[in-house]
């Protein structure tokens, strides 16, 4: 099949320009800005945190809907904000608070299908977390945020971007079509924004490992990549989760897996998005 270029010529692409748009958009969210800040210190409490919080009444929200969600196992039981802190942790209070801060949580600047794609990546990895001997709670975060790079490149190119994931349906070609057109991609791209905030190595270190098929470490992202693509692309050809997993997964062990994520992935989506 013939590929036509993309007609749209790349941008010139500043990685530290398109960063710096993020702190942009952050003064505009203060309260998700501080959030991001605060709950990485080692002498913040649920009841700090919470207070914050509170001051971004869509984020908080959002958080209390999540903590009641059926991922927590708490549904109608959250009744406070700082229990619900307390119930899906800082990591994912601050992982919510990027999401609002980056504007990922308006669909109208985003690429297609992003969060249909998101959350089932998001709970795909979570669910497999133990496999790996990861957390699920930081597995889910990992997920959330990997397509951060995604919308930050289709924010600097609408346009460019667009055509490409029209022409890149499968998201491994289509992160070997960022690099060419970019210099970056996405998912490194996610990396780079998360190590500037001070995000810990346990969750950019499975970023940056996604494209070394010989590292475990980036096996679990790999893996929750082609759950979701085998959950939302038509078109979408399986890799065998084997090659994908360095042995670790076996398609058998994909089956719960698919079932469960295809379950809940639509109140996830309404929780993040405050739907």
């Amino acid at each position: 099949m013939t590929v036509t270029p993309l007609s749209a010529p790349p941008p010139a692409f500043d990685l530290e320009k398109v960063l710096a748009s993020i702190d942009t958009m952050a003064a505009q969210r203060p309260v998700a800005a501080q959030v991001v800040t605060v709950a990485n210190g080692e002498d913040t409490s649920a009841k700090v945190l919470s207070r914050i919080l509170a001051s971004d009444v869509a984020l908080a929200t959002r958080v209390m809907k999540l903590a009641n969600s059926a991922y927590f196992g708490m549904r109608g039981r959250v009744t406070s904000l700082q229990f619900a802190v307390t119930v899906v942790g800082f990591t994912t209070v601050r992982t919510m608070a990027t999401v609002a801060l980056t504007e990922l949580d308006d669909e109208s600047r985003l690429p297609e299908n992003f969060w249909d794609v998101t959350t089932c990546l998001a709970l795909a990895a979570a669910t497999l977390a133990p496999r790996f001997g990861e957390r699920p709670p930081d597995a889910l975060c990992v997920g959330l945020l990997a397509q951060m790079g995604a919308a930050l490149l289709h924010h600097n190119d609408p346009d460019g971007y667009a055509e490409l994931v029209a022409e890149h349906p499968d998201v491994t070609g289509r992160r070997a079509a960022e690099l060419r057109r970019y210099g970056v991609h996405s998912v490194r791209l996610t990396a780079v924004a998360l190590e500037q905030w001070g995000f810990p190595h346990s969750m950019t270190g499975r970023l940056n490992q996604i494209d070394d098929f010989t590292s475990l470490e980036g096996g679990l992202l790999r893996a929750a990549f082609e759950v979701a693509s085998r959950l939302t692309a038509d078109d979408h050809d399986p890799v065998p989760i084997m090659r994908l997993t360095c042995g670790q997964l076996r398609e058998d062990d994909l089956v719960p897996v698919l079932d469960s994520v295809r379950a809940d992935a639509d109140e996830l989506r309404r929780a993040m998005l405050g739907e």
